[in-house]
């Protein structure tokens, strides 16, 4: 997707604006009431798993060391969802659950499936490393944000008295807010520097959090989620939807198409045969009432039509894989590029031929991506100028469609781009949409060479 770029003095203002504000923003607060809560949440974990974990192995010389090790993986589970559930009330982050463990039959079977449970192994290995963690963002939580709210307020405590003291080289006892080696913060001035560094600490506070908080979140996506072979699965049985009920569609408009265009036209066209074959037989038995201009009409309207169904099963036969294809995809959009109202700049970098030719299915996705985008910048964007750039690298093919039109376009669920989206999802693809209002809009579909 493409970014718009800001001018240099804008982002200048724009970060000091999130820096100064990031200690009052509800994220930040959220992050500090997750940092707070995670601790106990942690240490509890931690003794769960090591506990649990010391009771199974030590019995594993009797009987019930497995089916303990076994039944302890649900616990694991759950605490693992009760930190996705904290994790997703406080920082939004979406993680869904781990994969469920493989069905079993019998008590040996259930033993073994818990044993053998990858995902709640995966929890007790996020429980022991989480309660480091969480003392660090406890650490980066409170005590740092303490003693920034301490030196802020050391001038009022100086006042106070309520500070520590040393004595000067003269042997006199002097008040100090704080002591750095031989430095010690015993004057105004210097207390204006220790207030300095309160304010940068408590400015800086929140990233160090958030800092800790970006490891802890990786952790939980990579350990109290699915697992990857989950998710390739899991992909798959979409994509697999997808190609069922994409060819399902196209069958039903298929059949939509010739119900109510093809077969239309073949009966009317038999009626007038009909009528024409009538007309002779009765030129046959009484040739001076023909009526040789009505004959001549239905004739006519019967070759018409005939020529009609011709053409419409020509459109049919092309929208079901458009012949110019087969001399690849340059030509096939150099074609569609010819035939739009609205002035077309083409640039195709993909091979027409040997080895490193895209599939013929990527070819047809890429192409009726292409005829879609064209026709809706063409009906619906106000645009006086496309573009359209394809071009392949690296086992990928990339198709950017623009335009110069209004923009504001979204992917609305059931929409043409909605369409456009699931279709390459199908091959593993992907759909990126660039349209701010006022336009230009970019969309960018990507596909694999290979289905």
């Amino acid at each position: 997707m493409i970014e718009r770029q800001m001018p240099r003095s804008a982002r200048a203002g724009r970060a000091l604006r999130v820096t100064v504000c990031a200690p009052f923003s509800a994220r930040a607060w959220a992050e500090v009431l997750y940092s707070v809560a995670g601790l106990p949440l942690a240490l509890l974990g931690a003794v769960y798993v090591v506990g649990t974990f010391v009771l199974g192995a030590g019995l594993l010389i009797t009987v019930v060391g497995l089916p303990l090790i076994a039944a302890f993986s649900a616990g694991a589970r759950g605490l693992g969802a009760v930190r996705r559930a904290l994790a997703r009330g406080l920082l939004h982050l979406a993680v869904e659950a781990p994969e469920r463990p493989r069905r079993a039959t019998g008590f040996l079977g259930w033993v073994g499936a818990g044993v053998g449970d990858g995902a709640a192994w995966r929890a007790r290995v996020y429980l022991l490393i989480s309660l480091p963690l969480s003392m660090v963002a406890f650490v980066a939580t409170i005590v740092f944000r303490a003693y920034a709210l301490a030196f802020i307020a050391s001038p009022i405590l100086w006042n106070l008295g309520a500070v520590g003291s040393y004595r000067d080289a003269h042997g006199h006892l002097r008040p100090t807010a704080l002591d750095y080696g031989d430095f010690h913060f015993d004057t105004l001035p210097k207390m204006l520097l220790l207030v300095l560094q309160g304010i940068l600490m408590w400015l800086a506070a929140p990233w160090l959090l958030r800092g800790v908080l970006a490891v802890d979140t990786g952790l939980i996506r990579g350990l109290l989620g699915p697992s990857r072979t989950a998710l390739r699965v899991r992909d798959l049985q979409r994509t697999r939807t997808l190609a069922v009920e994409d060819a399902a569609a196209q069958l039903r408009r298929i059949e939509r198409d010739l119900h109510d265009g093809t077969q239309a036209q073949l009966v009317a066209l038999a009626m007038k045969l009909g009528l024409a074959s009538e007309k002779l037989d009765a030129a046959a038995d009484a040739p001076g009432e023909v009526d040789l201009p009505r004959l001549r009409e239905l004739v006519g309207s019967a070759h018409r039509s005939a020529t009609d169904t011709i053409t419409e099963l020509r459109d049919l036969a092309r929208g079901i894989h458009p012949p110019v294809l087969d001399t690849g995809l340059g030509p096939a959009l150099t074609t569609l590029a010819a035939r739009s109202s609205v002035p077309v700049d083409l640039h195709v970098d993909a091979p027409t031929g040997g080895p490193d030719r895209p599939s013929a299915a990527i070819e047809a996705i890429a192409y009726y991506c292409a005829a879609e985008l064209l026709t809706n910048a063409v009906k619906h964007a106000g645009a006086d100028r496309i573009t359209i750039d394809a071009s392949q690298r690296g086992g990928m093919l990339r198709l950017r469609v623009g335009d110069d039109g209004t923009g504001g376009v979204a992917v609305v669920v059931g929409g043409g781009l909605a369409g456009l989206a699931e279709r390459a999802a199908t091959v593993d693809g992907r759909l990126l949409l660039d349209s701010p209002p006022g336009g230009p809009t970019v969309v960018t579909v990507e596909l694999p060479t290979r289905a």
